[in-house]
């Protein structure tokens, strides 16, 4: 149901276009393969086809395996260092044992242990057709031995296939060959071969290594020989002699610290006794009561000798006697007193040997103090040696020092060379095999299932990209969507092809009788939308006359220009065969051809006129003698004549006896249609928006660019501004549905037919 707007038909803004949908994008190719079918089906069926010649043609091969680990748990026969550190197993060195696995060296030994120089599959020319066929055209001189064993390698390398396995220690070792068995062989021969190749490897690099030892060792022997002969020398220079790992000087001088400290002891002890003896000495006879009865320590070996015992034993036994008698007969008592005369003497013989013994302590004392001197001296005479000896040793550990660290690695050195000697003979490499090759039972190549998958993929990839470029090469109108997404205006109809053979208009009077009318339909004057009013051509334009009527409830828009972009695209049809249904429809319309350097309709309709428009204009004739009658539909037609071409078209379109003529028209009839000229070769169009209300473009379906509507339209604002819509034209309706983006065009014949349709 139509609903009816401010401006039902103007201009709109197109909103940009938005993401399209996994839908929309099944159904945008459902249609390309509708609309592209025969390429499509052509160009999948030419890619199958090829998929099942190369499998009919190409030779099968087969793919063998063996498989080997990069061991990292090493079983070590010695327990010494190994000389030659062995590289960490990680993911870089598995990698790098498959480009080794990949190398010449590889090649030239598995081509050299099966002799594959002498077969044909590694030799020989190429397989297949076509080689067959070069070796035949172009027959070659025999190969060399050296050419043959190139061949062969790059045979080899192009069926070898090594490869790691996820993200172990293990590498897989594929061969592809024509052979089941061949293939087997090859792999293994290959995995054999790597293995030979680490332990020659190894080997070459221990033996290199022990050459290198070996001359290091000599160098160094001689370097710690003279190393040793300098210290010699040195000790030799300087009077060094060592003796039970110390040096004499230095064993001096420890003893003479060793005699100074008891030196000076002996002094001190020999001192304080001197000093004990002369205090006593120093004091009176009658003190030496006390030191007789209770001796001081510091005398004691005075004390000790027999005189002073014996002495100090007989004053011990007066004393006791004069205590003992002074308490029995009194102290005044003679016995007494000769007890205590006899104690007198014997203190002064003590003090007299006391005396005696003084002077031998003096003695002693004197004695201690020369023997300290005489070692202090030796000391200070061996510390003044020692400050030399001292220089001569820096230099003499130093030597020493060189001579210890050439002899140390000298000796390092023989003990990493008996490693070498040893290890050129241990067989171990970190690689072995954990699977043999065995003969495969099918073949790998050709995969059939995967040749024709990708025949078949590849097949509508080309079919849809040729399908697309087939479309983007055509460039032209195709659905309704497309013109106002791209126009930003309304398109009115999709005109389909009308194939029936126009008839011209009969030059007859204002009213015809019913004889000239019947005369008229059997020389086939009703053609069109009033020959076929059941088509979907005449129902095209019925929708263009709705859009008329709709739009003149909004703004005036009697007087309809009908123009295009450039010439052929069949608007004097379209203005033709709308007038004609307006005129049947019932509706006063009259028809003027205005396309003053082309009237291609004044050909058609009236080819005999022989007076026209211009005629109107000049005065020359009156509007009334010019106008031809349809007598099937009532409408007028205003012919176009020219005596002679006409430079100044727009000049007279825009004239004011064109408006006057117009403003006639528009006073006694309802539509006034103008067959105008197209856009682009003229510029007569430009000059009629004072007497067009609106204006009805055509275009061409399929065929008129893009980029030439749009510049046409934006070249005559005035124009563009006043569209009344678009008219796709010439469409092929049963290619139409497979552009369309709506689905307004999917209807079958037999909607048609229940709508009252007769194509």
């Amino acid at each position: 149901m139509l609903q009816r707007n401010p401006e039902p038909f103007a201009r709109t803004e197109v909103a940009p276009s938005t993401a399209m949908s996994p839908a929309d994008v099944i159904a945008s190719f459902a249609r390309l393969s509708r609309r592209r079918a025969g390429i499509i089906v052509l160009i999948f069926a030419c890619c199958v086809v090829c998929g099942a010649v190369y499998l009919y043609v190409a030779p099968p091969k087969y793919l063998a395996h063996a498989s080997l680990i990069i061991d990292t748990r090493k079983t070590q026969l010695f327990q010494q260092q190994q000389v030659l550190a062995d590289t960490p197993v990680d993911s870089a060195t598995v990698d790098s044992q498959i480009e080794v696995l990949k190398s010449e060296t590889i090649a030239a030994a598995v081509v050299k242990e099966l002799h594959l120089t002498t077969d044909p599959e590694f030799v020989g020319s190429k397989p297949g057709l076509f080689g067959t066929i070069i070796s035949f055209l172009f027959p070659s001189a025999p190969a060399s031995e050296t050419d043959l064993e190139q061949r062969a390698q790059e045979t080899f390398h192009a069926g070898l296939f090594p490869r790691r396995v996820g993200t172990t220690y293990v590498i897989e070792i594929g061969f592809l060959s024509r052979s089941p068995e061949r293939a087997a062989v090859v792999a293994n021969a290959t995995a054999e071969a790597y293995i030979l190749d680490q332990l020659e490897a190894k080997y070459e690099a221990t033996r290199r290594a022990g050459i290198w030892l070996q001359e290091r060792i000599h160098e160094l022997q001689q370097q710690a020989a003279t190393a040793e002969r300098a210290v010699l020398d040195f000790k030799k220079a300087n009077n060094i002699v060592d003796t039970g790992g110390r040096l004499i000087n230095e064993q001096q001088l420890a003893e003479l610290n060793s005699q100074i400290v008891l030196a000076r002891a002996a002094t001190a002890e020999a001192r304080a006794r001197l000093n004990r003896i002369s205090e006593i000495t120093r004091n009176d006879i009658a003190e030496l009561d006390s030191v007789i009865k209770a001796p001081d320590p510091a005398v004691a070996d005075a004390l000790r000798s027999d005189v002073i015992n014996k002495l100090r034993s007989e004053y011990l036994e007066a004393a006791n006697k004069e205590a003992v008698y002074s308490a029995r007969l009194g102290k005044d008592h003679l016995v007494v007193i000769n007890l205590r005369n006899q104690m007198f003497e014997i203190r002064k013989s003590i003090f007299d040997e006391l005396k005696r013994i003084e002077e031998t302590f003096k003695s002693d004392y004197q004695i201690a103090i020369a023997r300290e001197q005489s070692i202090q001296q030796s000391l200070a005479e061996a510390v003044a040696q020692n400050q030399v000896a001292n220089q001569a040793q820096i230099a003499l550990k130093d030597l020493d020092s060189k001579a210890q660290t050439f002899r140390a690695i000298h000796d390092n050195f023989v003990q990493r060379y008996m490693e070498a000697i040893q290890q050129q003979s241990f067989p171990y490499t970190e690689a072995r095999v954990i699977s043999s090759a065995v003969r495969p039972t099918k073949k790998s190549l050709p995969n059939s299932v995967l040749v024709m998958t990708l025949a078949a993929a590849s097949g509508l990839l080309l079919a849809f990209g040729v399908a697309i470029l087939i479309d983007l090469s055509e460039g032209g109108f195709r659905t309704s969507e497309q013109v106002e997404g791209e126009l930003g205006t309304t398109c009115l109809a999709i005109v389909p092809v009308f194939k029936a053979d126009a008839r011209p208009f009969r030059a007859i009077e204002a009213r015809p009788d019913a004889a000239n009318l019947r005369q008229l339909e059997r020389t086939g004057v009703l053609f069109g939308v009033v020959g076929t009013p059941f088509s979907r051509f005449a129902e095209a334009f019925r929708t263009i006359k709705v859009s008329i009527d709709l739009i003149a409830l909004a703004k005036p828009s009697k007087v309809i220009g009908i123009t295009s972009t450039n010439p052929g695209e069949g608007k004097s049809t379209v203005a033709a065969n709308l007038a004609r249904l307006i005129a049947h429809a019932g509706g006063s319309a009259i028809l003027l051809d205005c396309d003053l350097r082309n009237p291609s309709l004044t050909r058609s309709l009236a080819p005999h006129a022989e007076w026209g428009l211009l005629d109107v204009i000049s005065g020359k004739r009156q509007l009334a003698d010019v106008i031809w009658s349809d007598p099937a539909t009532s409408l007028s037609f205003v012919p176009m004549v020219a005596k002679m071409r006409l430079s100044h078209t727009n000049e007279i379109l825009a004239s004011a006896a064109m408006r006057k003529l117009i403003e006639e028209l528009r006073k006694s009839y309802q539509y006034v249609l103008v067959d105008l000229p197209p856009l682009t070769p003229v510029v007569d169009v430009r000059s009629t928006s004072q007497i067009v209300d609106t204006y009805l473009f055509v275009i061409e379906w399929g065929r008129t660019a893009i980029d030439a509507a749009k510049s046409a339209l934006s070249s005559a604002p005035l124009v563009s501004d006043s569209l009344l819509g678009i008219v796709l034209n010439k469409a092929n309706l049963d290619l139409v549905r497979n552009y369309s983006y709506s689905g307004g065009y999917r209807y079958s014949d037999r909607d048609l037919k229940n709508y009252g349709f007769e194509d």
